[in-house]
């Protein structure tokens, strides 16, 4: 089994084309692009946090593409959510903001704590620790810092799909962050 994180998806909604440039004619073709590289991706028993801004569609469209979607999601909501809302019964659950473990040798005491919100912050639960904060919104328009353990994960900076625990674990591992407590540490 393996995690995924991702964002921003906009199923159903047409201006979103527009708004970030995305590659397609019609609200339908980003759909089944969108719900192939998902899939492409995805296993039917991994689990995938999405960061909000899941659908602008009807319930029942919403509804059709989830049962497409191959994962166990969990929605983080966006400011975008009044058909994910009426959908909830589908997501494993749906949260203003979620604190994850993940089981990670490489990281302190073995768990990588992320924190998942569909905001981009300044400072976050642990961020002076080392946790790490993924999160959505923005449609890569806002800088990355290299020097922040935080990364957008929405699909218009990760080739319109998911991305795996291991690939943010790659992007994390190429930041320059240096605990603000390094030096007080030794």
């Amino acid at each position: 089994m393996n995690t995924w994180f991702t964002a921003d998806t906009h199923f159903g909604h047409k201006n979103i084309i527009k708004y970030t440039n995305r590659p397609f004619s019609t609200v339908g073709e980003m759909d089944e692009a969108l719900i192939a590289n998902w899939n492409a991706r995805v296993a039917p028993d991994d689990d995938v946090y999405h960061l909000g801004d899941f659908a602008l569609n009807s319930p029942g469209q919403c509804r059709g593409i989830i049962a497409r979607l191959n994962g166990n999601i969990h929605l983080i909501r966006g400011n975008h959510e009044e058909a994910a809302d009426a959908c909830k019964d589908l997501f494993v659950w749906s949260k203003n903001y979620h604190e994850l473990l993940i089981d990670d040798p490489d990281a302190y005491q073995g768990k990588q704590a992320i924190m998942l919100f569909h905001y981009a912050m300044r400072v976050w639960n642990g961020s002076h620790h080392g946790t790490w904060s993924l999160f959505g919104h923005s449609h890569g328009v806002l800088p990355d810092d290299p020097t922040m353990r935080a990364i957008d994960a929405g699909v218009d900076v990760h080739g319109l799909a998911p991305i795996s625990y291991a690939e943010v674990k790659a992007i994390m591992a190429r930041k320059t962050w240096v605990s603000p407590f390094a030096e007080k540490e030794k």
